[in-house]
This record gives C-alpha cells, sequence and structure tokens, in this order.
C-alpha cells in the first residue's frame, strides 16, 4: 500500500509497479530467472546489480553488527524446515541440518567486482529478511525524486512514512500483538507515531511449523541451524531507513530479548520495542526510551 499527496496531481502507480517489478527481477528469491536466483543456481554469468549490491553490504554491516544473528546465508537451512523457496517439507534430521552448516556464514561470499564469489557452490542466499524493507525504501526514494513530501510507503508491513497524513498528522501504524493464529488487526500491541522514519516487525506468530506436537519458528539461527526458541515473540524497529529496520529486527528476533536489549543499548541509532512472553506465559514489553508510541 502505498499512499501519497501528489504535488501535481499525477499518479504514479505505473512507474510504482515498474519499479517493483525491477526490484523482484533483482532480489526475489520465488523468481526463477531473478539475479538472486542465478547466484543462488551458480550461473556464473550473472552479474551483480546495485540493487543486489546495496542490500548485501547492508547484510554484511548488520550481520558483524549482531555477531552473526543476522546471516543472508542461512537459506539452505530455512529451505530445509520449509520455510523458504524450494516450497520443501520440513526437515528436522539433525545429520542433515549439520551437513548444510558448511554452506552457512557471511565469510562464504563476497562480491569481487560484479560477480558473487562463492567459496563452495552450495551457499545460497536468502534476502526476505532485508530486501522488504529495502523495497520499501526503493519505493519511498522514487516519490521523494518526485517531490512528494507526504507520503506512507507500506510493503507487507515495512514501512517508510515522510510529512503527515490526509489529516495534517504525523503517521500512526498499529503493531500488532503476536498471537497465534489471530486476524490482521485483530489485538493491537501499540500504536507507533512515525515522524520520517522507517519501521519493520518480525514475529513468529505466523509463520510455524509444528512437528510431533512442537511449534518451530520461522526464524532460523544461522550459528546454530535451528529455529529459535525462547520467549522473544516480536521485535519493532524504528530506523532511517527500511533496510536497517527490517535486517534488525530479524536479528532480534533470533537473538532473544536480552541479547537484543543489550544490542539495543550499543545501537542508539535505534528505536525498538520488544514483545515477549514471561515465565506465567503472560506478553510483556521493552521498549526504548526514545520510542514515540502508545503501548497497551
Amino acid at each position: 500500500m502505498v499512499t501519497y499527496e501528489s504535488p501535481d496531481s499525477v499518479s504514479y502507480e505505473e512507474e510504482i509497479k515498474r519499479q517493483l517489478y525491477d526490484f523482484s527481477a533483482s532480489l526475489s528469491t520465488y523468481i526463477p530467472t531473478s539475479l538472486i536466483s542465478r547466484i543462488n543456481q551458480n550461473d556464473t554469468t550473472a552479474v551483480v546489480d546495485e540493487l543486489f549490491r546495496t542490500v548485501f553490504n547492508k547484510a554484511v554491516e548488520i550481520s558483524k553488527a549482531s555477531d552473526g544473528a543476522f546471516d543472508i546465508t542461512v537459506a539452505p537451512l530455512v529451505n530445509l524446515w520449509g520455510f523458504g523457496f524450494t516450497g520443501d517439507q520440513p526437515d528436522m534430521d539433525p545429520n542433515k541440518i549439520d551437513s548444510l552448516m558448511k554452506f552457512v556464514g557471511m565469510d562464504k561470499i563476497r562480491i569481487e567486482g560484479d560477480k558473487a564469489v562463492k567459496d563452495l557452490p552450495g551457499v545460497m542466499l536468502n534476502m526476505n529478511a532485508i530486501a522488504k524493507g529495502y523495497s520499501a525504501d526503493v519505493i519511498a526514494n522514487f516519490l521523494i525524486s518526485k517531490g512528494v513530501r507526504n507520503f506512507l510507503v507500506n510493503i507487507g508491513g515495512e514501512c517508510v512514512a515522510r510529512g503527515v497524513n490526509a489529516n495534517g498528522e504525523v503517521w500512526r501504524l498499529a503493531v500488532e500483538k503476536p498471537i497465534d493464529g489471530a486476524e490482521y488487526g485483530e489485538h493491537r500491541q501499540a500504536i507507533v507515531f512515525l515522524n520520517n522514519r522507517a519501521m519493520a516487525t518480525s514475529a513468529n506468530s505466523r509463520r510455524f511449523v509444528e512437528i510431533d506436537g512442537v511449534k518451530y519458528a520461522h526464524t532460523i539461527d544461522a550459528r546454530t541451524g535451528y529455529p529459535v526458541m525462547h520467549n522473544l515473540l516480536s521485535a519493532t524497529v524504528i530506523a532511517d531507513d527500511c533496510m536497517t529496520a527490517d535486517a534488525w529486527a530479524t536479528a532480534f528476533m533470533a537473538s532473544g530479548l536480552e541479547k537484543s536489549i543489550q544490542l539495543l543499548q550499543k545501537h542508539l541509532e535505534l528505536e525498538a520495542l520488544l514483545v515477549y512472553s514471561d515465565e506465567n506465559g503472560n506478553f510483556n514489553t521493552h521498549a526504548t526510551k526514545g520510542l514515540d508510541a502508545v503501548v497497551f
């Protein structure tokens, strides 16, 4: 959803669609002919474009800053657990998980010139935890280039806001309470006032698999090969750009509550709302001091 006030009353719908089409042609793992898919398929003719390079470099940056919690080389494990682009059924065979770990790690792939160079052919990338946020940035930057001052870009819950809404007020966005199976908008955890910044939320309440009565979250810890098992239920991050917010939201979900709080104390450029369950199963929240929000 892209809402904007056009200074010249011109509709940019078709141009926005073209921007998103070009973006998907580069970074969508669900398109077999996309650039990232070709790199995953070890196509030696694949040439890195500026979209791919930008996201890859940011992924490297946040992987280091999060002590490896954020890792786009987790793709083989995400596919094995049934959350990836292959459509496979989940497989929790420890031997298979161990065998795939040799392909995981940000040190196993790099950009040299206009090529993505892997240490091993089995290394694959899944940028879904950062690319969606960047797609919101791309559309936001396009609107800014057209002189649009007031807009809200919302792509799958990753948002960029500038200026004010139709009522002349700062944009207000709801953060959902992370309840398994709840309808969208059914339960609100907070209302965030997004003043010329970006916001992204990562949660495990909507994407999980159940194996032998046990629920496994879609957030895979690249350092262990297994879905995270902790009491952090969702992470909402506010940053200057949505690519950064998106990646950090995933990094926090991979890190857990205590580690995320420690990381936030180091990265004061971020604001965040962490929703977690206490020892009694009740929802609690941790919010950074600068978060402009009403928390329920």
